[in-house]
């Protein structure tokens, strides 16, 4: 009886042990990567102006970039923000960043000091980080957010 029990101890370790290795955390910026390229995603790892992590991706033509912040010397960091600029010729009216934020829970908008739209969104990868596949979701959810950011602010039909 004991060798079931032992068995059957070492099955569910052997069933953890895949669970553990497919988190998605910020204090391992590869594991981003790697999740975002298994999906298609491009995803290049490389460093912000302070050298902590940075990813450099896109999605339906538009380019935008994974910061990692609450680092401890450049690693160890705990959460990431997704985040995409525009460059306009024209200054867009601080009322329509104003529109979409009032209609908008997720995907938070505001002028830099050109008066350029920027299009930002927090997720938490802190204690322990999260399953890759809530990740993707979150990555899928950015995409949906930014097309529709970009409708918004009529960079895109």
């Amino acid at each position: 009886m004991k060798s079931v029990a032992l068995i059957a101890a070492g099955l569910l370790a052997f069933q953890a042990a895949p669970a553990a290795a497919e988190m998605v955390m910020a204090q391992d910026p590869e594991s981003l990567v790697k999740a975002m390229q298994a999906e298609g995603y491009a995803a290049k790892l490389g460093t912000d102006k302070l050298g902590d992590p940075m990813i450099t991706s896109g999605a339906s033509g538009t380019a935008f970039r994974i910061f990692f912040y609450n680092c401890k010397e450049n690693k160890d960091c705990a959460t990431v923000q997704f985040s995409s600029g525009y460059d306009f010729k024209e200054a867009l009216p601080l009322e329509k960043i104003n529109e979409w934020n009032s209609r908008n829970r997720f995907g938070r908008a505001y002028l830099d000091k050109e008066n350029d739209p920027v299009l930002e969104m927090d997720v938490d990868l802190d204690d322990g980080g999260m399953s890759r596949e809530l990740f993707i979701d979150n990555v899928e959810f950015w995409t949906i957010i930014l097309g529709n950011f970009e409708r918004h602010i009529g960079y895109r039909n």
